[in-house]
């Protein structure tokens, strides 16, 4: 096992195929900024390896005998709030994707995704941001169109020009830090905008933000 350096992202595993527990260790291992610190065979596991590891990532397969996926980051995100949890997924199954969305991970690649776009996935859930494969995003906003259709009228009016740049970036996967950089901002004021767009979306965190952003046809 490799050592992690002051700078690398330290990785966690969870998935119970060993062929893809060997794939993703030597495809991600080659990642200079990326360093695996350990590896668990399905969720319970996985829990148990977060909490003795403590890694910056946990890359986490959805489909698991036993404890699942979902439980398993709900757990996780229960016992380390601040510990990043990328979702990997074999398919985009409407049901399952939906609740991969409410278990609190931070990031959702579907398996066979080319190694650099998981990496980045990786790189941008260990640093704060939200990242949703697209054809994940594609299922999820063909599942809510029918789910909510006023919830437009519920939040506190329309965004204005400057949320709708921070949406965007939002969307983009950029931090707080990285947005408040691109448009001349505090990472306070930043952080008081994300707080007002999802007031506004009556959503609960980033990634459903994301998700309500390419709904509503607010971002490019």
């Amino acid at each position: 096992m490799a050592s992690a350096s002051a700078s690398s992202i330290k990785l966690l595993i969870v998935d119970d195929d060993p062929m893809m527990r060997l794939g993703l260790r030597a495809a991600l291992g080659s990642q200079p900024d990326l360093t695996i610190v350990g590896e668990a065979s399905d969720g319970r596991q996985g829990v148990e390896q977060a909490a003795a590891l403590c890694p910056d990532v946990v890359l986490m397969d959805v489909g698991m005998p036993g404890m699942d996926g979902i439980a398993a980051t709900q757990a996780i995100k229960a016992a380390t709030p601040g510990l990043r949890v990328v979702m990997l997924t074999s398919h985009t199954d409407d049901t399952e994707v939906i609740a991969a969305l409410s278990s609190g991970a931070d990031a959702y690649c579907i398996k066979g995704t080319e190694v650099d776009a998981l990496a980045n996935a990786i790189r941008v859930a260990a640093s704060g941001a939200a990242y949703l494969d697209p054809k994940i995003a594609q299922a999820v906003v063909q599942n809510l169109a029918t789910v909510r259709p006023k919830a437009e009228n519920h939040g506190d009016g329309p965004l204005s020009g400057r949320e709708l740049e921070v949406l965007q970036l939002i969307v983009e996967g950029l931090s707080n830090t990285e947005i408040g950089e691109q448009l001349y901002l505090s990472p306070n004021t930043v952080k008081t905008y994300v707080k007002g767009i999802m007031n506004k979306l009556v959503v609960s965190d980033r990634v459903q933000a994301a998700v309500a952003a390419v709904r509503r046809g607010l971002v490019d």
